[in-house]
Parts: C-alpha cells; structure tokens; sequence
C-alpha cells in the first residue's frame, strides 16, 4: 500500500462534499490518539458496568407501536456519494430496527447547506408557505444555536445516557454544547478538518530545479516564498514571453485561514462571552501577518482562485497545491487539462501550514444533527435513529462515503477505517482514504479547534470570508490591466502592497467584522 504521497492501491469511490466551516478545541494535556483510546476504553468499562441497569435512553423508554409506526422527518443537505450513502443507510434501518421498534425514517435534502439553513431557519420563524420544521435535521453549530436560542431545540441528553455519549469523541460533543453545561443540542455525525493537497507529478521538476522542498511548504511564510519561485520559475520557461508565471497556490476558506492562523498565532480572533456576544481580537500585527502571507502573494500573482473550489483550479493547472478540507480530497483530479495539453497528475497530501514560531492549529469543522422538541414519542424516535445512525460501523460507512472522519471514538483509527472498508466492502477512492488515515494518524501533533458559538457567528465567518478575498481578487484583477497597459510588474504592484494598502484595508475589515459580530453590517 503505498503512502499518503501515492494512490493507494485499495478501493476506489466517487463521493465527498466540501461544507465545513466550524472546529473545536481539542486536549493538549496528552497526545489525541492516547486520549481517544482513553475515552474508548472508559466508554466500553462505562457500558459494562451500566449493563442492566441503564434504559435505552435518558428517559424512560416510549411506547412504539410497529403496527403503526411513528414517522419522522429528516432535512440535509447531503448530495452524490453522501446522499446515497445516508439514503442507504436509512433504507436499512426502516427495513430492520425502525421495523422491529415502530419508527420510520423519511428523508428529504433541501439542496445545498445554505438552502437548508434557510428551510430551518423559515420553519423556525414559521414564515407563511413554510414548511414544518423537521423532526431531525442536519446543522453546523451557528444554525443550530440560532435555533436552540429560540427555545426549539431538543436537549439530547434527555434522551441519551451519559454512557451512550461517552462513545463519541468529547471535543465533538462540546460543538454542540450552547449554554456551558452538560446540555447538548448538537449530535456529532462526521468531522473533518484540513489538509494540503499537492500535485506532485508538476510539482518534482520545479523542486529538482529550484531546490524547493517538501518543508518548504509546512508554514504559510513557507508557502509564500515558495509559490513566488514556482511562478519565477515557470516565467523563465518562457523567455519570449516575460510576465507570464504561473500560480502555485489557493486555500478554500478564508474564514478558516483567519480563524486557525490567528489561534496559530495565540490569539482567539473571535471569543465569545458568557452572553453570547463575541469579542473580536483582531491584533495588528498578527493581522498583518495574514495580510503579507495571502494578499501580497495573490496580487503579485503567486496565488489564485478561479473556480468554485481550488480543486476546480487544479483540474486546470492554475496552481498545483491547496489548502482545503479532507472532504475535498476526493475531487483531486487525476489528470490535468491546461494549454498545452492533458496529462496523468500523482498527488500528495500533507498536514495544513502554520505559521512560523506558531501552534500547529487544524479547523475542526462539519454538521452534526439535531432534533427539534415536537412530543416525546417523535423525539424519541429521533433519537433512537441518530443512536442507530452514529452506531460503530454505520459512522465509519457514512463517515468514508462523505470523506469525513467518524466521531466516535472506538472508529477513530487507522485499523478501524481499512476494516470497515475491507469487511463492508465500501466503494472507497484512493485519495479518500488516504486523506482520513493521514489525518487519524497525525491527531497526535496538531491540535483542532473550533470557535465557540455566538450571535450573528455566520455573518461573522462571511466577513472574513469575503474582506481580504473580494479585495485581493479586485486588486489583482487591476494589477493586471496595469500591467497590460504597459506599467512593469513592480510599478503596478506598488499601490497595493506597501503600509499605507494595509492601514487601508485593515480600518475597513475591522470596522466589517465588528459590525457582523453586532448584527449592524
């Protein structure tokens, strides 16, 4: 079997779907694999020693009648391989264990996360023409404390025992904690978090050329210095053409890069107080550190991002490595189709950047669910079915088919995930895998971390999406023109990367992620 620098020879899939946005903390005290081998034998000796004495659940278990079973409504957001996986998956537990206790599961995905979020959010407000809200439904952890502040969420440890939680990885369950107790409003389903995905068959020339390193590209200055030689190097290939250098680089979320890389830093960019209310710690000169290690490199033409996601950019040879998350691991392209022609890529995936001096920081990011309060019978149903749902081997098949990792803690490993694949006969691609046992195997060294959940947290996470990206994307657009007017290179790029660019945009994007925080924008 070859190693995450190389396809793996075991099985192939379609699927993954890049969603993620939020992460969580994770312990430092002891290394994570230790932690989670911890938390999976104290669970198994928690369930031995509660056997026969614990219920099904909380709460006393409710009456179901398999003669007339109870229905409940399940909205996601899911497509492809993750659709049919969960479509699959909810087909066998209407035909065995929904059978047997009286509960069937209907399922409907409302298109994309921000159709979905619309659909809860309307049903919530009960907007004329919407629809109910949904018995169970899929949710990132801003969504669901919207709607857990309006009093419409199910506290899930009325329905689950402590040792019935104590199988899913802490951190995970903390996500979904809103009120800084033992509640829970948010079940963990899947998790994923970053990764760097390098085209590794165009990336060799340049390296033996130039000298660069695999090393190079551990720490975002790395990155940056790197990505200006590949496009120096790649100019020089064209001696009768000057200017025409090529991008190295692009990461799907600047929201992400902001978040991680300010807490890389040690500094938490947004901390929520005990009111909800976020604090914003946009410190200057760690800011100014995002600013020359994305901005600078994107304008000067080092970076870039064209499609949708970067993935999209290296099915065109635009830039041959990225930042993004695990799920995008399966839409890296085998081949590649640029201008002069189409040709066979490897890949190789390596652990995200950090930044120099700085904690080796990962989002911890993906939708869990949650169970909207209706009666006691439709909620216990839901639950029995998210119970059923996140159960060992059904998290790790969901979990693979979607490219996430499991939340639980007895799946978190790299044994666990090359059996399910083995004994379930799982459909998975290469790179898939690869992606989820790296990233099991480096939990050790890299803390993962989320912020906290807190009013206005989704228009927050937009701004810095979108302050430094729509200015970067607008600047370099005007650089180019300049250039093609006839400025040189670095006449062009001087109104955009010197103190005065900074202080500009710097004023700007607080005085933006401020207002998001507050709900004034």
């Amino acid at each position: 079997m070859h190693s995450t620098n190389r396809r793996a020879e075991s099985a192939t899939k379609e699927g993954g779907v890049v969603d993620d946005r939020h992460s969580r903390r994770a312990p430092r005290a002891r290394s994570r694999k230790a932690a989670l081998a911890t938390f999976a034998l104290a669970g198994a000796l928690a369930a031995a020693l509660s056997a026969g004495c614990a219920g099904d659940s909380g709460k006393t278990a409710v009456e179901l009648d398999p003669s007339n079973p109870t229905t409940i409504t399940v909205w996601d957001y899911y497509n492809g391989a993750q659709q049919a996986s969960f479509d699959s998956l909810v087909s066998e537990f209407n035909s065995t264990v929904g059978k047997e206790k009286g509960i069937y599961v209907k399922s409907k995905t409302q298109g994309s996360v921000a159709e979905l979020e619309k659909a809860v959010a309307d049903s919530a407000a009960g907007e004329v023409g919407a629809d109910e809200m949904p018995d169970v439904f899929s949710s990132y952890a801003d969504t669901a404390y919207n709607v857990q502040q309006q009093g419409k969420l199910v506290d899930l440890t009325d329905y689950f025992t402590p040792d019935e939680l104590s199988n899913y990885v802490p951190d995970y369950l903390d996500e979904g904690r809103f009120d800084g107790d033992s509640s829970l409003y948010l079940l963990p389903v899947a998790k994923s978090t970053e990764v760097t995905m390098l085209d590794e068959t165009d990336w060799e020339p340049f390296a033996q050329a130039t000298g660069a390193t695999i090393d190079d590209l551990a720490t975002q200055e790395g990155i940056a210095v790197t990505a200006k030689r590949y496009y120096e190097y790649t100019d020089a290939l064209t001696p009768d053409t000057p200017g025409d250098g090529k991008a190295f680089y692009g990461r799907d979320s600047l929201s992400n890069y902001f978040i991680i890389g300010m807490k890389q830093m040690g500094v938490e960019l947004l901390a929520p107080d005990a009111d909800g209310k976020a604090q914003v710690n946009a410190d200057k000169d760690k800011v100014r550190r995002l600013w020359d290690n994305y901005y600078v490199p994107f304008v000067s033409g080092y970076f870039d991002a064209k499609g949708k996601f970067r993935s999209d950019d290296m099915k065109t040879g635009d830039i041959i490595c990225y930042t993004g998350s695990t799920a995008s691991a399966a839409y890296f392209p085998d081949q590649v189709v640029d201008d002069d022609g189409t040709h066979q890529v490897d890949y190789r995936i390596l652990m995200p950047p950090t930044f120099e001096g700085g904690s080796a920081v990962a989002p911890q990011q993906g939708a869990g669910m949650a169970v909207a309060k209706s009666d006691e019978q439709h909620e216990y149903a839901s639950c029995e079915f998210l119970k059923w749902f996140t159960e060992k081997q059904n998290n790790l098949r969901f979990a693979t088919a979607a490219s996430y990792l499991p939340v639980r803690t007895d799946a978190n490993s790299v044994e666990e995930l090359d059996g399910a694949i083995q004994n379930e006969n799982l459909s998975v691609n290469p790179k898939t895998r690869d992606c989820i046992a790296m990233t099991m195997e480096s939990f050790d060294g890299v803390e993962l971390y989320s912020t906290k959940s807190f009013d206005n947290a989704y228009a927050a996470r937009k701004a810095l999406d979108h302050s430094l990206d729509d200015k970067a994307t607008a600047d370099k657009a005007a650089v180019q023109a300049a250039v093609a007017a006839g400025q040189s290179r670095d006449e062009a790029l001087e109104p955009y990367v010197g103190d005065a660019a900074f202080e500009q945009w710097y004023a700007s994007f607080c005085h933006q992620l401020q207002a998001a925080t507050e709900g004034t924008e």
